[in-house]
């Protein structure tokens, strides 16, 4: 059944962005009219529902939809999940790849929802710090394994394209939950992720 409220509320948002998005170009000394700019605005407001899509979606949930009971207790890694997202800051673009595993403790989870709950999280206005720590907490709370750790490497748009303008940096952030922060066992995980299997 169609909520007509979540409908109405929706087209209302997108007008509303519309809006706000033709202002901002004609602050910008544009003309609006131009040919090549008149659905800016609406494109504009498509593309920034779909890069802020995360909010309106419960990892936690994607998780739980996917659980299986298996005595399986050797290291599970997903490594080189591409991601994008926006900086908070500028709403300047980031992106590169996130690096998962996880240790189970009665339960595995799909493999393929752990990029989901990558997406979820990076598409939302996002610094990289957080972005790290909330995939490693809704994996290590929903699916409660024995470790998790989280490893992201990005290129900041907002390093790039403006301030500083360094091209080639890259930041990487980590976080690390229950028997990865053992040595052994976090060093095992970091050569994994390193190393070229093929």
């Amino acid at each position: 059944m169609i909520n007509d409220n979540f409908d109405i509320e929706t087209i209302e948002l997108a007008e509303e962005l519309k809006e706000n998005f033709s202002n901002i170009i004609s602050l910008l000394g544009e003309e609006i009219t131009r040919e090549g700019l008149i659905k800016t605005p609406e494109r504009a407001s498509k593309a920034m529902k779909f890069l802020t899509s995360g909010y309106a979606a419960d990892p936690k949930q994607i998780l739980e939809g996917a659980m299986f009971k298996e005595e399986y207790k050797e290291m599970v890694i997903v490594k080189e999940i591409e991601f994008y997202s926006l900086c908070e800051h500028h709403l300047l673009p980031f992106f590169g790849k996130a690096h998962i595993a996880y240790i189970p403790n009665g339960h595995i989870v799909g493999l393929s929802k752990i990029p989901r709950v990558v997406d979820v999280f990076a598409r939302r206005l996002q610094v990289q710090e957080r972005m790290t720590e909330q995939i490693l907490d809704c994996i290590n709370d929903t699916i409660k394994p024995l470790g998790v750790a989280v490893v992201i490497e990005a290129s900041h748009m907002c390093m790039m394209m403006r301030g500083v303008q360094k091209q080639n940096s890259t930041t990487i952030t980590s976080g690390f939950r229950g028997s990865f922060k053992e040595t052994d066992t976090r060093n095992e995980f970091l050569k994994l992720v390193t190393s070229d299997l093929s």
